[in-house]
């Protein structure tokens, strides 16, 4: 009977670590499928920022300030028009150099790390633009020891050879602290393997392997890194087990070798979800073979008291067993509903790892040709001056950018910073900015700011963007009605501050809530929206902690109302 005993001990721990690691391996393989969407949203945005001003330097080389200045002509209106320009573009800074490598002109010459004056023909973005190749380059700033990345186009004529090479840098430092907030983990290294930006600071410019003397040599004649050491990263990659050791921890490994000057995108997610899942399966099956265990006790007693059915002792029994098989059959569907709460949170997680994919591709396509176009229609401006029909362009592109943006939003993670904002002024400024789309509509609304305090601790911009979604659904709602009108009310209380929006369009018909928060539905037609307000909406409330809810008006229209805690959770994350 012992002998038994411990084998059927034995068969069960074997039963249960056999499961656990096929759990595990399961588990593990969807956290890296997860892994690989993020992985690709991430090498999708370094490639479109690497390529957003591509087309800039050659555009600036056709300038023909430019080709004066090279010629002898004054700097100071090169100066100016090349700090403009930056400061439209959002470019770090933009420079012409002579065919010595001289500075003549710069974008912050009036500043106290200006490049005018500075020698940089021992830069190898100059070198290649003085063979007529239009050439970048990654480095840590000789002048300002700020590091950006650098375009450079030779100007001059095809025939006489370059009189000189124009520069833009690009600062790319938010993409690191980007990955910074969203606590993901995640290295970009050059061709010579040498960290450029980390999520983690300590990893940058750590090598990812040991240099040779002649990479060392090559890198110190450039100063593409200052003084930085260069010392190696401490970790340990194992690409058969997609994982890596490093800062001692091991972690689940994915990398992404296709970026543009044989750059790599390296990315580390731990693995702590896949073993909860795995534990949590094991226990459910534990939990289900001793409740099969029991049950088959259960029957052996109530075959025992069939046989003996006339003892009080064993019918008590009986009864006793039959409780307790109740509570068990009552503990099991609830194993059960748990069990199907987890399927259905990973169908979610899939949907929204498909929606990560989606937008993905989507903003990795329309990146380019839109910042083509946003380029062509600056050399525009700059060749034939402002027009109508170019402010026209740079408002649908401007247009065709937001949407763009939106999609970006299922990839984020985090927010922003909160503070103390008034309730009553966000909504003011939110119809402010909806007065052109309240004039085209020809709706009426009312909002009648409230007398009590309506201050919480939130990020304004998102809450302002949250109430614009709704008002903005409202608007559409009311066309075609015959009364448009939208009521706004604001309120609060000790713990919330809320606001409703109540419109007299055709209201949410059988939809619920829930309908209209999923990604991509919509009751506009066709063309007038891609169904993502509520969505955005829904997460931007979520984020602060609060509630969202809709319902129809008794008579006709609806109604959203959004609960807002006066101090979120934890703040921002």
């Amino acid at each position: 009977m012992r002998f038994a005993t411990l084998a059927s001990i034995i068969l069960a721990a074997a039963c249960a670590t056999g499961l656990f690691w096929a759990s595990y391996a399961y588990f593990k393989a969807q956290e890296l499928e997860k892994a690989a969407a993020r992985l690709t949203l991430y090498r999708s945005t370094v490639e479109t920022e690497l390529r957003h001003f591509a087309h800039l330097p050659f555009l600036l080389s056709l300038d023909p300030v430019v080709a004066q200045t090279l010629t002898g002509g004054d700097t100071t209106t090169l100066d100016a028009r090349l700090a403009r320009f930056a400061q439209s573009a959002g470019i770090d800074a933009i420079y012409l150099m002579d065919r010595t490598g001289l500075t003549l002109s710069a974008s912050n010459a009036k500043s106290p790390n200006s490049f005018v004056g500075q020698n940089y023909a021992f830069r190898p973005y100059f070198q290649d633009a003085m063979n007529g190749e239009l050439s970048e380059f990654y480095g840590i700033g000789a002048t300002t020891g700020v590091p950006g990345y650098f375009y450079a186009m030779p100007v001059g004529s095809s025939v006489t050879g370059p009189e000189g090479v124009i520069a833009i840098k690009l600062d790319l430092a938010y993409l690191q602290d980007s990955w910074q907030a969203s606590g993901e983990r995640i290295i970009l290294s050059n061709g010579d393997g040498i960290v450029l930006l980390a999520s983690d600071p300590d990893w940058r410019y750590q090598a990812l392997a040991p240099l040779t003397d002649q990479q060392r040599q090559r890198i110190i004649a450039t100063r593409q890194f200052g003084q930085e050491q260069l010392t190696a990263l401490d970790w340990k990659p194992d690409p058969q087990a997609q994982t890596a050791m490093i800062g001692g921890e091991e972690l689940l490994y994915l990398n992404s070798r296709d970026l543009p000057n044989s750059w790599s995108l390296h990315f580390f997610v731990p693995d702590d979800q896949a073993a909860t899942r795995a534990w949590l399966a094991t226990g459910i099956m534990l939990f289900l073979t001793v409740l099969a265990f029991i049950a088959l006790q259960v029957r052996r007693v109530r075959r025992i008291g069939a046989a003996l059915s006339k003892s009080e002792q064993e019918e008590a029994q009986l009864r006793q067993a039959n409780e307790r098989l109740a509570i068990e059959i009552e503990e099991r569907r609830a194993a059960e509903r748990n069990l199907q709460k987890t399927q259905a949170d990973l169908d979610r997680a899939s949907r929204l790892a498909a929606l990560g994919q989606l937008a993905s591709s989507v903003t990795h396509e329309l990146g380019q040709p839109i910042a083509a176009m946003r380029n062509q229609l600056a050399a525009a401006e700059m060749t034939d001056g402002a027009t109508r029909l170019n402010d026209k362009m740079q408002g649908l592109v401007a247009r065709m950018e937001n949407i763009t943006k939106q999609l970006k939003f299922f990839s984020r993670k985090g927010r922003d910073q909160f503070e103390q904002i008034d309730m009553a002024s966000v909504m003011t400024e939110a119809l402010e900015l909806l007065e052109p789309s309240i004039k085209e509509a020809d709706a009426t609304v009312e909002f009648d700011p409230p007398h009590d305090d309506v201050t919480l601790n939130g990020n304004r911009l998102r809450i302002e963007q949250v109430m614009t979604n709704i008002v903005r659904n409202a608007l559409d709602a009311v066309q075609g009605s015959d009364l448009r009108q939208i009521s706004i009310r604001m309120g609060a209380n000790e713990t919330c501050v809320w606001f409703e929006v109540t419109d007299t369009g055709h209201g949410l018909g059988t939809r619920t809530l829930d309908d209209l928060r999923e990604p991509f539905t919509t009751t506009r037609e066709s063309g007038r929206g891609m169904g993502l307000g509520l969505t955005i909406s829904a997460g931007i409330v979520s984020d602060h902690g609060g509630t969202i809810s809709a319902k129809n008006n008794t008579s006709e229209g609806a109604s959203f109302r959004v609960e807002l805690p006066r101090a979120a959770a934890g703040g921002p994350r």
